[in-house]
């Protein structure tokens, strides 16, 4: 099992394909198995795909300290320097892409290219989901059926939901085979509600690709056509009826878009 020491933890991470090295960076409550095989093995292809379980998170180990998007970009360049990596194309999905912006601010020596997946830049500019929606990532007093059925419904659009049972069945058991704990999903809760880049976008210089869901309502797509409008080399691309979980839903779609800005 491979371990990295990150700082003031073990950090668990996986290695796919070769080539350039393009770090993945997931995001509120998941793990590295979020990915999904047919996208991560979709850019093995072409990279050296880096996953890793975030701290406190699924396979890394348990801390009480460290709980802000700035303390997580640190551990994410720590791995990199752990694998002496000394740059990376980046790509965060989610929480994950806000993880990435503050690579690209405060680590860009770091940063080949980015890409930031169904995200936005935190904050008042941010424009929120509908407050529905927000009251299905509430895991208190839920049984395992209905938190099953608010997690799908966030990431997955109701008629993809309905006629793909199959999949949201794998999906299901493939997020919840190392389910993060309550204590660990509310401070990254707190970390989210705490920052914001948006006054800081225009710092961007490196090649940037905004990737984002029409369908998503968690993070609506208007952010990521707020976040193309404040970063200066900002390509955007929407994919056509996917929901949050961009990178389940549409694995290939999402990947080739991917594929295509890195070459």
């Amino acid at each position: 099992m491979p371990i990295a020491k990150v700082r003031d933890m073990e950090m668990f991470y996986e290695e796919h394909g070769t080539g350039d090295p393009l770090l993945l960076i997931m995001g509120l409550g998941g793990n590295l198995d979020w990915w999904g095989d047919p996208f991560l093995q979709a850019l093995a292809v072409h990279y050296r795909v880096i996953a890793f379980d975030n701290r406190g998170v699924g396979r890394s180990q348990q801390v009480e300290t460290g709980y802000t998007i700035a303390e997580f970009a640190d551990d994410s360049v720590a791995l990199l320097d752990a694998l002496h990596i000394p740059q990376a194309h980046i790509l965060g999905i989610s929480m994950g892409g806000m993880i990435a912006q503050e690579i690209a601010l405060q680590h860009p020596e770091h940063v080949v290219k980015l890409i930031l997946v169904a995200t936005n830049c935190g904050g008042r500019m941010a424009i929120p989901a509908e407050s529905h929606v927000l009251e299905m990532l509430d895991r208190r007093n839920t049984t395992v059926e209905e938190s099953k059925s608010r997690l799908m419904q966030v990431l997955f659009p109701h008629d993809f939901i309905e006629s793909n049972a199959d999949f949201i069945h794998e999906n299901w058991k493939q997020v919840t085979k190392k389910p993060t704990a309550d204590v660990t999903f509310g401070r990254q809760l707190l970390a989210i509600r705490a920052w914001s880049s948006c006054d800081r976008l225009s710092q961007l210089s490196m090649p940037t690709l905004i990737v984002h869901g029409s369908a998503d309502i968690l993070i609506p797509p208007a952010n990521a056509k707020l976040l193309a409008q404040h970063i200066a080399h900002a390509t955007l691309q929407l994919i056509e009826g996917a929901g949050h979980g961009i990178n389940a839903q549409k694995p290939i779609e999402t990947a080739k878009v991917i594929v295509d800005f890195l070459q």
